[in-house]
C-alpha cells in the first residue's frame, strides 16, 4: 500500500487531486513575502503569522451556527451511554489524539474521560511520521472505525483540513451504516468549491445522513500548511464542544460564542514580540550543525504535534527510531523527552494518558506497529540518545513547562512567559499551538525552507501533496520561463527527480531546475 509509483498512475486519476482551487491551498496575501522577512525582518515576520491567526479567530464568529446542534448530539450521546469517536488524518489525526489526550486530563469530568476515543489514519504511529499513501484509502478508513469497536449507540466527529481526505470520508461513510447516530464532517474550505471539484466530497456534502459543519477560514499562513490555522480552529471547536456538552450547557451557542470572544482578545493582547529571539536561537543552532532536544511534562502532545509535523511539511528528518536501531542521515534536527519517565512504555502513557493503540496491518506497513513506536524512546533516556547520536555536535535542552499555571519556554539563556496565567485548559493548549507552529514555521524560513510562502521543500507523499509540487512548480516557473510546461510534463520530471532525490533536497526547486535547464 502507497500512493502511486509511476507518473501514469498518478496522472490516471490526477484529476481527483486537483485541488489548487480550494482555499487551504491557496497563498494567503498577508504572507506573500513571508521568506526574505525571516531574513531581513524577522519581527514584522511574526506579526505577519499572528495577523493570519487574529483573522482566522475573526472569520471563525461566522460559523457558529451548528453549536448548539453539536453540544447537543455529544451530550445526547453520552447521557445514553454512548462514546465519541474523533477522527482525521495527518494534522487533524494529531488534533484528534490530542483532544481525547485533553479529555483525560480533565477538560471533561473523569467519567466521561474513556468516553472520547481519537484516533488517525495509520493508528498511534502516525504520530510520530507520516504514513505515506494510507490517507488515500477509504476503506482503511473505514476499517479502523470498526476495529477500535464503533457501534450504533456510537457517535463520529471527523475532521478533514481540506474537506476530500479519502481515508476521513470513508470513515464517515462507514458510520453512517454502523451507528444510529449521524456522524459530524467538520472541514475548512467553502462548500461550493468543493463541490464543483471533488466528487467524494460532493458525495459528503449531498448526503443528508452525514451532518456538516463548515469551519473555513481562509488560507493558511504558508499556502497548503493546515497544520496551522485549519487544525487550531478544528481543534478549538471541536474541544470546546465537547466541554460544553460535558458541562450539560443548555445555551451552548451563546457560551460557545463568549468563550471564542474572549480566547480572541487573550490571542489579540498578547505580545508575540518575545518568538524573535527564540527563532534565531533555534535557527542558529541547526545553522551551526547542532540539534535540539524539547523536554516537556505537561503538553507532550502539543509539543510532540509540532516538531514531528515539521518533516513532512519541510522534507526533514523523522525522529530517530533508537530501539530498533533506525538513525536517519542526517540526524533529525528535534526530538522530544518527557523527563520524569525513566522507561519508554510510561512515557508513551504519560503523554497518551492511555496504553497506545497501534495497527497490525497492513501487511506492507510495519510502521504502523506498535513495536515501531516504542522504537521512538521519547523517555529520559532521550537526552543520553540525542548526545551519543550528535557525536560532535552538541544538542540544546529547549524546555516548555508549566510554572504558576503559565506556560515558560526555555533555551539556553532565553526565557519567556509564552502563555500567560489564568487562561482555561483548551484556550491553553491552543494558544501553546499557535506559537509552536509561527515559532517553528519562521525558524524554517531562516533555513530557507520555503519561497515566499510556498512550501517548496514539500515531502510529496500522497497524491493530494504531489499535485501541490506539481502546482508549486508551475507557480515558479510562470515567473520565470516564457513559455512553462504543461501540467503532464511537470509530473514526469517530478518523478523522475523524486527517484535521485537526496534527503535534504527541495523536490519543487530540483524540478523546476531541471525543467528550466533540460
Amino acid at each position: 500500500m502507497k500512493t502511486a509509483d509511476t507518473a501514469d498512475e498518478f496522472l490516471a486519476c490526477a484529476a481527483d487531486f486537483q485541488l489548487g482551487k480550494l482555499d487551504t491551498e491557496q497563498p494567503h496575501p498577508l504572507t506573500a513575502n513571508l521568506s526574505a522577512q525571516c531574513q531581513s525582518d524577522l519581527p514584522a515576520a511574526v506579526s505577519a503569522l499572528k495577523a493570519v491567526d487574529q483573522q482566522a479567530l475573526a472569520t471563525l464568529t461566522e460559523r457558529l451556527t451548528p453549536t448548539e446542534e453539536v453540544v447537543a448530539s455529544i451530550r445526547e450521546t453520552w447521557a445514553d451511554g454512548g462514546r465519541i469517536f474523533l477522527a482525521g488524518c495527518g494534522a487533524t489525526g494529531r488534533l484528534s489524539i490530542a483532544l481525547e489526550t485533553f479529555c483525560r486530563e480533565g477538560l471533561v469530568p473523569e467519567a466521561l474521560q474513556d468516553k472520547v476515543i481519537g484516533f488517525m489514519a495509520g493508528g498511534d504511529a502516525a504520530l510520530i511520521r507520516s504514513i505515506e499513501g494510507f490517507e488515500d484509502f477509504p476503506s482503511y478508513g473505514a476499517r479502523q472505525l470498526r476495529e477500535l469497536g464503533f457501534t450504533q449507540n456510537d457517535l463520529l466527529i471527523a475532521s478533514t483540513e481540506g474537506g476530500e481526505t479519502p481515508w476521513v470520508i470513508g470513515a464517515t461513510e462507514e458510520a453512517t451504516r454502523i451507528s444510529r447516530r449521524t456522524p459530524w464532517f467538520c472541514y475548512c474550505n467553502p462548500d461550493a468549491i468543493l463541490h464543483e471539484l471533488v466528487e467524494r466530497s460532493r458525495r459528503v456534502l449531498d448526503n443528508p445522513a452525514i451532518r456538516k459543519w463548515n469551519l473555513a477560514v481562509g488560507p493558511m499562513g504558508i499556502a497548503g500548511s493546515t497544520r496551522m490555522q485549519s487544525t487550531t480552529v478544528l481543534q478549538y471547536c471541536i474541544g470546546l464542544a465537547l466541554e460544553l456538552a460535558a458541562q450539560n450547557t443548555q445555551d451552548a451557542s451563546t457560551q460557545f460564542a463568549q468563550r471564542l470572544a474572549s480566547f480572541t482578545d487573550s490571542v489579540n493582547k498578547l505580545n508575540w514580540g518575545f518568538l524573535s529571539d527564540f527563532i534565531l536561537r533555534e535557527s542558529e543552532i541547526y545553522q551551526q550543525g547542532d540539534r535540539t532536544l524539547y523536554v516537556t511534562e505537561d503538553f507532550g502532545v502539543t509539543v510532540l504535534t509540532d516538531t514531528t509535523e515539521r518533516s513532512p511539511t519541510f522534507s526533514l528528518p523523522v525522529f530517530e527510531n533508537y530501539t530498533l536501531g533506525e538513525t536517519t542521515e542526517p540526524l533529525s534536527l528535534c526530538y522530544l523527552s518527557i523527563p520524569e519517565q525513566r522507561h519508554v512504555g510510561p512515557a508513551w502513557q504519560r503523554l497518551l494518558r492511555r496504553e497506545p493503540r497501534c495497527l497490525t496491518w497492513p501487511d506492507d506497513l510495519p510502521v504502523t506497529r506498535h513495536e515501531r513506536l516504542m522504537g521512538y524512546d521519547i523517555s529520559a533516556h532521550a537526552a543520553h540518545n540525542r548526545a551519543m547520536s550528535c557525536g560532535e555536535a552538541r544538542h540544546h535542552i529547549f524546555g516548555i513547562d508549566d510554572v504558576d499555571g503559565g506556560i515558560v519556554w526555555a533555551l539556553g539563556r532565553l526565557a519567556a512567559e509564552a502563555v500567560p496565567a489564568g487562561l482555561p485548559m483548551l484556550e491553553k493548549q491552543t494558544l501553546l499551538k499557535m506559537l509552536l507552529n509561527a515559532h517553528s514555521t519562521l525558524v524554517m524560513g531562516r533555513l530557507g525552507r520555503y519561497e515566499g510562502n510556498l512550501m517548496t521543500y514539500v515531502k510529496p507523499s500522497n497524491n493530494k501533496l504531489i499535485d501541490r509540487a506539481i502546482r508549486y512548480i508551475q507557480t515558479l516557473q510562470c515567473k520565470v520561463a516564457d513559455k512553462p510546461a504543461t501540467y503532464e510534463n511537470i509530473c514526469r520530471e517530478l518523478y523522475r527527480q523524486r527517484a535521485t532525490l537526496a534527503p535534504d533536497e527541495p523536490i519543487v526547486l530540483k524540478t523546476l531546475h531541471a525543467l528550466n535547464n533540460g
